[in-house]
């Protein structure tokens, strides 16, 4: 990848074909506990850009410019009243969609609030998220949907947020490949550490550290299928997914499972990713009863600061080098860091603030990679060049009935067929299938990648 193909892919800020692609669609940005009626102000950085985020005390949210339209001081330290926030410094006072509303140093005869009117987002309270809408559309389109309408009775919708640092495409990238996780998750396991003949998330991988791999184009973004022999005339299939712009669903429960992960830009050299999706399967024991070395800890959270980055960091992070254990790592955990997402985290931040492209050597277990930047890079430029607004931006239908998840099929039964099916079944029928583009490429299990 040349330089100038990297910039276009990772940076966000306004005025960047990255920047202007994600703002045409609705992001998730804050977990509503973090919004108290007439509570303090939160500051809010996405994109590149700052905002101040508030509940005012009838309870709607607001994320507005942090700046006061006067003299540029920052709302941060306004108050939270009813109908808008005021700025101390000489009380005028904004509502949600930012117009001024009071211009109190202001005589009469000379006021002109009618006239100043600070950014406003469009914000939206939906799936145990806040979102927000940065485009310009005077009606923005609808809120995407990855079936959390429809979990099982019961069930609830659970959310989290954490940050990394790094850009947003590198965290993105380690959740469309598969291949990683035989090695930095389960470097450490071995088949025999589990029952023989059993199927689960972690028996496999182990079994076979070069899966094949099939990656298709969709309307929504991109979907992956990595196989590997599961015994005799049986494959076992890792389905995964990118969806525009940000999102991705990994195979780490059965394909039914419904969960989606959100990795929103917070500016070139910070991420956050948010999770929102049905409640996890228990951790696979060993025959022994034990967790494997290292894929099991608790995430432990630093205390939320109010500075721009101080929002679901965790303990583990460069200036403490992840909490490596070089003794844990020779005794057997693989890494020496404890807990899948922390390992992760620790591999994407290792890279620097934007990795260097130019110095990469693909293989073909990186194909969801490099599809899923061109989708991205292609968008983004078709965008600037032509002003073309990817179709998924108001078809939010295409992502319905998009689910990842791990199964294991007969040799000569077609993973794709299979997919369908039970793409018919989450949608009663009515969702397209999903078609190979040449339906002479595809790869059966057994055949060179």
């Amino acid at each position: 990848m040349r330089a100038e193909e990297n910039d276009l892919l990772t940076r966000v800020g306004p005025g960047t074909p990255m920047g202007a692609l994600l703002r045409q669609y609705w992001i998730p940005a804050l977990i509503p506990v973090e919004l108290v009626a007439g509570g303090a102000p939160v500051r809010l950085r996405l994109l590149g850009e700052n905002f101040l985020a508030f509940r005012s005390p009838d309870g709607e949210v607001g994320v507005v410019d942090h700046q006061c339209a006067h003299r540029c001081a920052s709302l941060f330290y306004g108050r939270n009243e009813d109908g808008g926030i005021r700025c101390v410094y000489h009380g005028w006072k904004f509502a949600r969609n930012g117009q001024c509303i009071e211009m109190p140093s202001e005589p009469t005869e000379t006021d002109y609030k009618a006239r100043v009117k600070i950014r406003a987002l469009r914000v939206s309270e939906k799936y145990g998220v806040v979102w927000v809408y940065m485009g310009d559309r005077a009606t923005p389109p609808l809120l995407p949907h990855f079936d959390w309408d429809e979990l099982e009775d019961g069930h609830t919708l659970s959310v989290s947020f954490m940050m990394r640092e790094c850009n947003w495409v590198q965290a993105m990238e380690g959740d469309v490949d598969t291949c990683h996780v035989g090695f930095l998750h389960l470097g450490a396991a071995s088949p025999d550490d589990f029952e023989e003949g059993t199927i689960n998330y972690y028996r496999q991988l182990p079994e076979n550290l070069a899966p094949k791999y099939e990656v298709i184009e969709t309307a929504y973004g991109n979907i992956y299928c990595a196989y590997r022999h599961a015994g005799p005339d049986q494959f076992y299939h890792r389905i995964g997914q990118f969806a525009m712009p940000f999102w991705t669903m990994a195979p780490s429960e059965p394909i039914d499972h419904i969960r989606a992960r959100a990795w929103v830009p917070i500016d070139d050299h910070h991420s956050m990713l948010i999770v929102i999706g049905g409640p996890r399967s228990a951790t696979t024991l060993t025959k022994e009863g034990r967790a494997l070395p290292g894929t099991s800890a608790p995430i432990r959270f630093l205390p939320n600061t109010t500075d721009w980055l101080g929002r679901f960091r965790v303990e583990e992070n460069p200036r403490n080098d992840h909490l490596i254990s070089r003794d844990v790592q020779r005794e057997g955990s693989y890494t020496g860091i404890q807990g899948i997402p922390i390992q992760d985290q620790a591999i994407t931040e290792s890279m620097g603030p934007i990795v260097d492209r130019a110095k990469e050597h693909l293989g073909t277990s990186d194909r969801m990679i490099v599809l899923t930047r061109r989708r991205l890079m292609h968008a983004a430029t078709a965008l600037r060049d032509h002003g073309s607004v990817p179709p998924e931006v108001d078809d939010v239908e295409a992502y319905h009935h998009v689910r990842a998840g791990f199964t294991v099929l007969p040799r000569d039964c077609d993973w794709l067929d299979y997919y369908n099916q039970r793409r018919a079944i989450w949608s009663d029928g009515t969702a397209e299938p999903i078609a190979r583009k040449h339906r002479g490429s595809r790869q059966m299990p057994g055949q060179v990648a």
